[in-house]
């Protein structure tokens, strides 16, 4: 190849998400399988969502609004913040790839959590950025060892809260405390993606910390509990100074005309979505009792995957699990030797997949 490219993009392992269904039923030729990999909502949008979705794809001839004003307004009535203090991405992830865009140079450093989730260190990597990851301790962030990382050259934190893989959580005083702890010329990236799963009574207020801080960003997502993982709605809330400047590298009509509508009846159709909470906190109970009866070890999670400790190759299970229609994600990639990571799927989906897992082990 004659073109030159950079050597840290080169030096890049590229994120690989979960297969599809109907890329396994093509390969392996199976008529049945089910996909329990990516964290996705085993259940599809409200009517209500659809409906929207329907009415709004009559205009795709036409560019989306750029500036997301009817879902800005939305979340920001929702959540008590100036419209101008929210940002939207494809998806969260791309937030972060804007905020390490803006803040980071090469040679500067980023603080992540290891493992966490696999966007943070990519994306800044690309950047030319130096990754320092902190392990975690019995896979919680060890909130006192990133802090003692943060080096002058430090410019930005991620908090995945809860964390994915691990599924656990940084209560409310930790979080504070950190926050206090860490200068302000440094950004502290709270990435919320699985908020509406959690019920634990100490998690953090977060927004209070947008509100009285000038360097916390918190971020959410429409791919999770709501269902629009297929449409890559994300959100950012933070200061307004910071959210103008990332919106000054934002590409243009990053959010579809379609995507827009959905997220905007989503939040419109709450009982749906609380319906949908409950049903996958039951469902999880379920999982997590029939995990117990096979004698295979869990983390207490607080989101809306599980992630499992085989004490064995997950790698020979994992593929063993396809092989029989079920798509779990291994966790070798993500340096968590013998583990498996499951999303809850329906009554039905965590049926076949504990029969199945008895069968492989």
């Amino acid at each position: 190849m004659s073109v030159t490219i950079k050597s840290n993009i080169l030096g890049i392992q590229p994120y690989v998400p979960g297969k599809p269904i109907e890329e396994v039923k093509r390969e392996l030729g199976l008529t049945s399988v089910i996909k329990l990999a990516s964290n996705e909502s085993p259940f599809g949008p409200s009517p209500k969502v659809l409906r929207a979705m329907r009415a709004a794809a009559a205009s795709v001839n036409r560019y989306p609004d750029g500036g997301c004003f009817y879902l800005r307004q939305a979340l920001a009535k929702k959540w008590k913040l100036d419209p101008g203090q929210i940002l939207f991405g494809n998806g969260s992830d791309e937030i972060i790839v804007m905020a390490i865009r803006a803040i980071v140079s090469p040679g500067e450093e980023v603080i992540v959590a290891k493992p966490s989730f696999l966007i943070y260190e990519i994306a800044s990597r690309i950047e030319g950025a130096t990754v320092r990851a902190v392990p975690l301790k019995n896979l919680r962030y060890d909130l006192p060892a990133m802090r003692a990382a943060v080096t002058p050259k430090t410019k930005i934190i991620f908090i995945g809260n809860p964390d994915n893989p691990a599924g656990t959580y940084v209560n409310d005083s930790e979080l504070r405390e950190f926050v206090a702890a860490v200068p302000e010329n440094i950004l502290i990236f709270v990435d919320e993606a699985y908020y509406e799963f959690v019920s634990a009574k100490d998690y953090p207020d977060s927004l209070q910390l947008v509100r009285s801080r000038g360097n916390v960003l918190v971020t959410r997502t429409f791919s999770k509990m709501y269902g629009l993982a297929g449409l890559r709605v994300g959100y950012g809330m933070g200061p307004r100074g910071l959210i103008a400047a990332l919106e000054r590298i934002r590409e243009p009509f990053n959010i579809n005309s379609i995507a827009q509508a959905a997220a905007l009846a989503c939040l419109a159709d709450g009982a749906y979505y609380r319906r949908i909470a409950r049903q996958i906190a039951a469902e999880k109970k379920v999982l997590c009792r029939g995990l117990k009866k096979l004698g295979v070890d869990y983390k207490e999670s607080f989101t809306n995957f599980i992630l499992i400790d085989l004490k064995k190759d997950s790698t020979q299970v994992a593929q063993a699990l396809l092989k029989k229609g079920v798509i779990v994600r291994d966790m070798n990639f993500w340096g968590l030797k013998n583990f498996i990571r499951v999303t809850v799927g329906t009554k039905a989906e965590n049926g076949k997949l504990l029969k199945t897992l008895k069968e492989v082990l």
